[in-house]
């Protein structure tokens, strides 16, 4: 048994994922030691090679390879304990899984997926989507989440002579309620789609595993434990009833089973707590179907702005549709934007600009690029794209009067802009 303990630790499983980590960047850099022998390219030197072991191994150890470890370990602890061969309960690795796990799946989904904390009926922009639980509905999800840490915790810490059948029961059956919610998020967020840059989607299957492995190994743990417990308990032969519930719950084998039927009646009661707090009866279902963007949604959300780092179209796109004025939809490299008159006339005036002063034109776009571009990322808020158009306005009034003094047909001009075609801002 001690060889066990001895092998299995977090020290051990942080250190292998680190080896691991080096083992995929000495392989990486021998590719591309061959691709630069090949191609006569420059190769890293030794200098370089070190210092990028070092930091490259722990950075990919922590973030992609530590997880899946981490899930190897789950499932050989899950599998040790239903053999009877784990003699303590490695609630550290529980507690790194479920917290450490949940930090990660939290950034890969809002940092990688562009997750935002917004409604279905919220108009987002570029790549972003909306959240994945009701934002009404997500106190119901946070207190069943609660619940279940809570039995969990009340089964690893409390001694098992100071916790009573029913008590054991009740907690398996929140930690039940938990593993449902953590697999109905994973059906809402993993769409099954691997292909290109979805393949790290894979890493949202991790934390469902790790914890129904750390479920499963309390409750088996709790099973094994009772058996080879004598209880000193007094015979209840006074009434029959009570003498009858008492050897029913005492039968740990069936614990996990009475647990199941008990999940219902406590989900109940958790619904009926919640209602006193506003919370709907069907806040457990609404909580998922009222998104929009995931499996299983049923709303249609509005469609995405594309926000451009041309900070006119981010202001026609952002400000407040009564001052900016937005008149269509328009096509700016390959994408849409929303177009609206200052747009079309700077573009029509830039387009003037390099048909009659090419190398002028030249200079204007790259004090663009060099200037227009922060301006844009800075548009975070509606009074923000207000200020900027309103700013623009007398820049505005001299490229018309500019496009009207040189153009033949000066609104044809203005009016083809963002067409699919010559357009240059």
């Amino acid at each position: 048994m001690k060889k066990y303990l001895f092998r299995i630790s977090l020290i051990s499983s942080m250190g292998i994922s680190y080896i691991i980590a080096m083992i995929l960047f000495v392989m990486y850099q021998l590719a591309e030691s061959l691709r630069s022998y090949v191609y006569g390219l420059n190769r890293l030197s030794l200098q370089e090679f070190i210092p990028g072991l070092i930091m490259w191994s722990f950075f990919v150890s922590i973030i992609l390879v530590y997880p899946i470890v981490l899930t190897g370990y789950h499932i050989i602890l899950l599998y040790l304990e239903a053999n009877k061969h784990l003699l303590k309960p490695f609630i550290r690795f529980d507690q790194v899984a479920i917290w450490y796990g949940l930090i990660l799946e939290f950034l890969y989904l809002t940092e990688g997926k562009y997750v935002t904390d917004s409604d279905w009926s919220v108009q987002l922009k570029n790549l972003e989507m909306h959240t994945p639980i009701f934002s009404e509905a997500a106190p119901t999800i946070t207190f069943i989440f609660i619940i279940g840490i809570a039995g969990y915790l009340y089964l690893r810490v409390r001694p098992l002579k100071k916790i009573p059948p029913l008590m054991a029961i009740i907690s398996m059956s929140a930690m039940y309620l938990w593993v449902i919610e953590v697999l109905v998020f994973t059906v809402q967020v993993f769409k099954g789609d691997l292909s290109g840059d979805n393949l790290l989607d894979v890493y949202l299957l991790v934390y469902p595993v790790c914890i129904i492995c750390i479920v499963a190994r309390t409750v088996i743990s709790k099973v094994h434990e009772w058996q080879e417990y004598e209880m000193e308990r007094a015979k209840i032969q006074s009434n029959y009833f009570l003498n009858f519930a008492d050897k029913i719950l005492s039968n740990s084998k069936l614990w996990p089973i009475y647990a199941i039927v008990f999940m219902f009646p406590l989900l109940g009661i958790i619904i009926g707590i919640l209602l006193l707090f506003g919370q709907a009866p069907d806040s457990v279902i609404k909580a998922w179907t009222e998104t929009a963007d995931w499996t299983l949604s049923l709303k249609e959300a509005p469609q995405n702005i594309e926000y451009d780092e041309h900070y006119l179209c981010t202001v026609a796109a952002g400000g407040h549709r009564k001052l900016v004025k937005p008149v269509r939809k328009g096509i700016r490299h390959g994408h849409e934007v929303i177009v609206n008159r200052q747009l079309c006339i700077a573009n029509a005036f830039e387009q003037i600009l390099e048909e009659k002063t090419p190398r002028f034109h030249k200079l204007v776009r790259g004090l663009y690029d060099s200037y227009g571009f922060p301006v844009a990322r800075l548009i975070k808020s509606k009074w923000i794209a207000d200020i900027i158009y309103i700013l623009m306005k007398p820049l505005e009034w001299i490229f018309l009067m500019v496009i009207y003094m040189i153009d033949v047909h000066p609104e044809n001009r203005i009016a083809t802009q963002y067409m699919g075609k010559n357009n240059l801002y």
